[in-house]
Formats: structure tokens, C-alpha cells, sequence
């Protein structure tokens, strides 16, 4: 890590947003994994709910029989990534409507990461907040995103397993700082730069310290495969609850992400969908 400049600099980004006893024919806790069908202005697409994420699912379910995704947009479509749909202030959004991504349900869903649900092309994934307001990755209550992606060569993923166990020591890093800034700003204000230093010297060995408590980020022989044949975004892989996947119409899932969008990465034409059912 760069000397004091660390200190002076944080920034962070992410995809932002946002059991009871049943009938055994109730598709919220059948052994057999729930379909919803996703019908949008471009065709139908059906998901698969994994029962490894129950919260994800069981949410999922709950919200498409209220229809709070009926007449939602897929607001946010980057190419060779995701598309990304949910907020239900999408629904009245105008043409100028600038601000679409910020609507939740009022609350979060607890983080189901599971080591073996990743970033593949064609996964379905809750969008949340960031670490710095988020540490404890919570989803949101209704925002989800549908991954696009690409491929990688081995090379690339290696060097991305790097960056993200960087990352990672970065991210720790700066949540620590975040709780001396007082401190910090009272030795930039004195140009004591060799406070600052030891400062970070301090921080750093911390940091390392709690990284070192977890096991490396390392992509497994299943994600590699996937991840330069199929294709994906495993940049996300740990970060974000995967509860997933599309089992039909990715080709439209494909014909979206296509779509001319603006500089806020929404669509210059509605994509909209128009229902969205559990099929039975």
C-alpha cells in the first residue's frame, strides 16, 4: 500500500441499490427448486431459485405475489457484465428520471454467500450496498441482477485472484482508518507526516492481521472452467449473495444487455417487466 496517500484517499464502489410450516405444495419450500418466469417487452425469461439461499428464494417468491416487480425496469445494463432490475420507483420513472436505483422494500435480506454459487454467466444475484456502509454485505430487499459477462484465460484469472486479495486488504484497511480519522486529520493539519506513517505502518500490520484469518480468495477448477468457457464476472465472487440462475431465455437476457443506455447505464429505450409469476 502507498504511503499516506492511503490514508488521505478512500474510495469504494459496487452494484448499488437496494420459514413457517407450509402446504408441501407450496413452491416456498418444495424440495424442488422454484421457477419464476420474468415476461419483459423483449420475451419471457425463467429463473431457477436455488434452495441453498432460502432467505433469497423465499423473499423472491414473496415479493413476485405482491407484483412488486410487475411493471419494474431493468434500469441498469452494462455490456459484458449485467443487467440489472428491481427498484420500484422504476415503475413511474420518467424519460428523465435520473436517480433509478436507490428504491427499496425497506429492508435487507441477511447475506447468504455461498462458496460454490458464483458470478457464472446466466446467474441471478442480489444487488446491495457497499462495504463502507455495509460490512456485512446485506442484499437488497428487492433489487437483483442477472449476470452477462465474459470470458478469461487462466492468466487473467490469476491475476484477478491477486487484485481481489489486494482488494480485500484494502478494504479492511480503510475501515480501520475510517475509525482514526479525527487523528489523521489532526496530523495532515500539522504536517506530521511521520505520524502519518507510523500511523499506516500500524494499520496495515491490523489489517493483514484480520485478512489473514480467512482463507485466500482462490478460484476453484469448476469456476475456471465456467469462468473461460461460458463466461461470467468473478470479480463479484464472495462479494455479492448468488440464488440463481436463468434455465430459459437467456437469449433475451443476451438481447437486453445489448440495448443503447445512456451514461447512467440505463436503457434509452424502456425495458420493462411486464409481470412476474411462480410456475407451477
Amino acid at each position: 500500500m502507498k504511503k499516506v496517500i492511503v490514508l488521505l484517499t478512500m474510495i469504494a464502489c459496487c452494484i448499488t441499490a437496494c420459514t413457517s410450516n407450509q402446504k408441501k405444495t407450496d413452491p416456498m419450500t418444495t424440495s424442488n427448486e422454484t421457477l419464476v418466469r420474468l415476461e419483459t417487452t423483449e420475451g419471457n425469461i425463467t429463473v431457477k431459485l436455488y434452495n441453498e439461499t432460502p432467505k433469497h428464494r423465499d423473499n423472491f417468491i414473496k415479493l413476485v405475489k405482491e407484483g412488486v416487480y410487475d411493471s419494474t425496469l431493468f434500469h441498469r445494463v452494462i455490456k459484458n457484465f449485467m443487467i440489472q432490475a428491481g427498484d420500484p420507483q422504476s415503475k413511474t420513472a420518467t424519460d428523465t428520471t435520473t436517480t433509478l436505483g436507490s428504491g427499496d422494500v425497506g429492508y435487507t435480506i441477511p447475506a447468504e454467500i455461498k462458496p460454490d454459487l458464483f458470478h457464472k454467466k446466466g446467474v441471478l444475484a442480489a444487488a446491495r450496498l457497499g462495504d463502507e456502509v455495509n460490512p456485512n454485505r446485506e442484499s437488497s430487499g428487492c433489487q437483483f441482477y442477472i449476470v452477462t459477462g465474459r470470458t478469461f484465460s487462466e492468466a487473467q484469472l490469476i491475476n484477478m485472484e491477486r487484485q481481489m486479495n489486494d482488494t480485500r486488504l484494502e478494504t479492511v484497511f480503510q475501515g480501520l482508518a475510517r475509525n482514526h480519522m479525527k487523528e489523521i486529520y489532526k496530523m495532515r493539519k500539522a504536517n506530521d507526516t511521520d505520524g502519518l506513517i507510523a500511523l499506516q505502518d500500524t494499520l496495515e500490520a491490523q489489517a493483514r492481521e484480520i485478512v489473514a484469518k480467512e482463507p485466500a480468495i482462490q478460484f476453484t477448477k469448476e469456476q475456471i472452467t465456467a469462468y473461460t468457457t461460458v463466461g461470467g464476472a468473478p470479480h463479484l465472487d464472495g462479494a455479492y449473495t448468488v440464488f440463481g440462475e436463468v434455465v430459459d431465455g437467456m437469449d433475451i437476457v443476451d438481447k437486453i444487455e445489448k440495448a443503447k443506455t445512456n451514461r447512467a447505464d440505463r436503457p434509452e429505450k424502456d425495458i420493462r417487466i411486464l409481470k412476474a409469476t411462480i410456475v407451477e
